[in-house]
């Protein structure tokens, strides 16, 4: 692979951004503190309009090739792969993209994971933008290149199109659905945000983004199909069949994983040494005393 200091300090950067953001330097603009994140490898100063088109350009790419090797795996190999072989897919995208495109944008690749981010201060609202762009851009890409591969498939049905939904398919109902999302997105935005912690083994975040993936598909497939990504859901409701109603089920699949993002938020909170209250969009007199409590029953 090569040594040298150039190529350690890339898989720095690569390791350090797994699924979200890189490491965190605090800047101060007039009395407010905000979260930067750390530049890339050969990269000088904080983002530039530049820098934006690359977050977008990262995250287009990545999201695609998660839609692409997740839902793609289901929709062309579904039957051969099975149920582990569809999380692996959805695990491994992740983890691979996670060292190709952390260094350009954090590898969010999903639009809950961006909203932590941000709501952590750990990317600022301009990223954040460019970012769901590319996600959302990038999901319908990936989607419609596998649509145009599976179309030229002798007895090829669009049917669901490995799309979300509840009671249809085999689903689960609303409520466990509800459930599900809201629990899983939380457990991945706080592995993720916890993969930033300085005592965390750098080298490792991808990995463990990526196994963390690959668990709740194959925990949460059989009950609606797993989204807790947003783009994701969009992505292949777009091409499914009108006969599912995928679109007309999609609201939960975009709603619910961003309300467990922020649930995600306040566990990362609770549990992390590093994680300062009023560091994040969430400090307010309500949550400080929400923590004051907590603390006062702990000790």
């Amino acid at each position: 692979m090569g040594g040298g200091r150039a190529s350690r300090s890339a898989l720095r950067a690569a390791t350090e951004c797994p699924a979200g953001g890189g490491r965190v330097r605090t800047v101060s603009a007039m009395d407010n503190e905000t979260s930067a994140v750390e530049p890339s490898a050969g990269s000088v100063g904080r983002v530039d309009s530049t820098d934006d088109w690359r977050i977008l350009g990262a995250e287009f790419i990545g999201t695609a090739v998660l839609v692409m090797g997740g839902p793609g795996a289901a929709i062309l190999a579904g039957p051969e792969i099975g149920l582990l072989g569809i999380s692996l897919a959805f695990g491994f995208s992740l983890a691979i993209m996670a060292y190709v495109i952390g260094p350009v944008s954090g590898c969010h690749i999903n639009p809950a994971v961006t909203l932590a981010f941000l709501l952590a201060r750990k990317v600022g609202p301009r990223q954040a933008a460019f970012s769901w762009v590319g996600q959302v851009t990038g999901g319908v890409f990936g989607a419609g290149v596998i649509y145009g591969i599976a179309s030229g498939r002798d007895g090829f049905e669009r049917g669901g199109f490995a799309s979300n939904g509840w009671d249809r398919d085999g689903f689960s109902g609303l409520g466990a659905t509800i459930v599900v999302e809201l629990v899983f997105t939380a457990l991945l935005v706080l592995v993720v945000l916890s993969t930033t912690s300085r005592r965390f083994v750098a080298p490792m975040g991808g990995l463990v983004a990526g196994l963390t993936l690959t668990v709740i598909h194959l925990v949460t497939i059989p009950v609606d199909n797993t989204s807790v990504n947003p783009a994701r859901s969009l992505a292949t409701a777009l091409f499914a069949d009108t006969d599912p109603d995928a679109l007309g089920q999609v609201w939960v699949f975009l709603v619910v994983p961003l309300v467990g993002a922020v649930f995600g938020v306040v566990i990362w909170l609770m549990i992390d040494d590093d994680a300062r209250l009023e560091d994040t969009m969430l400090d307010n007199e309500a949550m400080r005393d929400a923590r004051d409590a907590a603390d006062r029953l702990l000790d």
